[in-house]
């Protein structure tokens, strides 16, 4: 009778949780992807582009409302279990706080087993995996970035200006300027429209002048029709792997890199990208993350349990949930603000690791002897 107690009250806690993580995920989601229609309309991808970009920033998304689904969630059905009195059928049958408490522990590990698979395998991957898809993805969309009477320079390189837009497409008064600062070619056309010639895309310029600045020389010539390749391009978007995209044994083997003291001020193309000294920090801050934020979700489910040790009978016991809930909000809160404090000194490295240890087994132990207490009592 027991286990199924136990298995009725985990699956009730699971199926909200799941369903918080993702109504909320979705939510979140669905607000990011707005801001991410910028790499359709102003870098000119496609609709395809953008819905896989979307999609594989999803798991990032979910993995950063976790910790507060799974609080809100299990403070929840917990509640709702003492205020319809379904906890006395556990005491009824026997079943102890401390057993009821060990339980959910115990499977609280399971959950910090899955939320590292998520933040050191999937998130980076998928985030890698986006990353590499934009890369490699083609401007198709040209007409979208040129607006009128605005300097674009969403092209790498490239500033184009036009002062008015036809309702059919067509440019009038263009003005591009393409290369650095002293090797440069700048151009003026009165008309330009889009073509596509046998697959490649290229702007079509009329009656114009263009300008080159090379080597300290300058020359011009005017043309009365001429076609710029667009098909080389590529955007201002960073397409460089970040940390947080770099996979977990990279980062490992860059910190051992630094441990045995073969880094230098440059990056190691031999280890992974981004892995040298100015960057250490972030190394360390992020394997932080992968691995040790986890652990304060047992503190979150432990906190979320002292409901079952007051009874709902208690004065004031309202301002009792309220004060659980602000507890775990700010446990949540201050788990990521630990992150600020990592850095590339061990020693206080290895202090913030300690942290979420000392807190489970100062509240743990709290735990048990209110209840010895009470059972002393009665």
């Amino acid at each position: 009778m027991k286990k199924i107690l136990f298995r009725k009250l985990l699956i009730d806690c699971l199926k909200f949780f799941l369903i918080s993580l993702l109504s909320a995920s979705i939510i979140v989601w669905v607000f990011q992807a707005v801001n991410f229609l910028d790499i359709m309309i102003e870098d000119g991808r496609d609709h395809l582009v953008y819905i896989q970009y979307t999609l594989l920033n999803f798991p990032k998304t979910m993995n950063k409302i976790v910790p507060f689904a799974l609080f809100f969630s299990f403070s929840y059905v917990l509640a709702k279990y003492e205020l319809k009195n379904e906890l006395l059928v556990f005491w009824t049958y026997g079943v102890s706080k401390v057993q009821l408490i060990n339980f959910f522990l115990k499977f609280s590990f399971i959950l910090v087993i899955l939320q590292i698979s998520l933040t050191s395998i999937i998130v980076p991957k998928s985030q890698e995996l986006s990353r590499n898809f934009l890369k490699k993805s083609n401007i198709n969309f040209f007409d979208n970035f040129i607006k009128p009477r605005k300097f674009n320079d969403t092209i790498k390189n490239l500033t184009i200006y036009a002062e008015s837009k036809t309702p059919e497409g067509d440019l009038r008064n263009i003005y591009m300027k393409k290369g650095s600062f002293k090797d440069f070619q700048i151009t003026y056309a009165k008309k330009g429209k889009y073509n596509l010639i046998d697959g490649v895309n290229f702007l079509t310029l009329y009656d114009g002048n263009t300008i080159y600045n090379t080597n300290n020389g300058i020359s011009n010539f005017s043309f009365s029709k001429s076609d710029f390749n667009l098909s080389d391009l590529d955007t201002n978007t960073i397409t460089v792997i970040k940390t947080q995209e770099t996979s977990t044994l990279k980062l490992l083997s860059c910190i051992k890199s630094y441990l045995n003291g073969k880094l230098s001020i440059e990056n190691n193309p031999a280890i992974t990208l981004n892995c040298n000294l100015r960057n250490i920090d972030n190394v360390f801050k992020e394997l932080y993350k992968r691995h040790i934020i986890p652990f304060y979700i047992p503190i979150l489910i432990m906190i979320s349990l002292i409901h079952i040790l007051n009874p709902k009978e208690k004065i004031n016991f309202t301002k009792y949930r309220t004060f659980i809930f602000l507890t775990g909000l700010f446990l949540i809160i201050f788990s990521e603000t630990t992150l600020r404090f990592i850095s590339n000194n061990l020693v206080f490295n290895l202090n913030m690791i300690i942290i979420p240890i000392a807190i489970f087994i100062i509240l743990y132990l709290s735990i048990l002897i209110k209840l010895n207490i009470k059972m002393g009592k009665s």
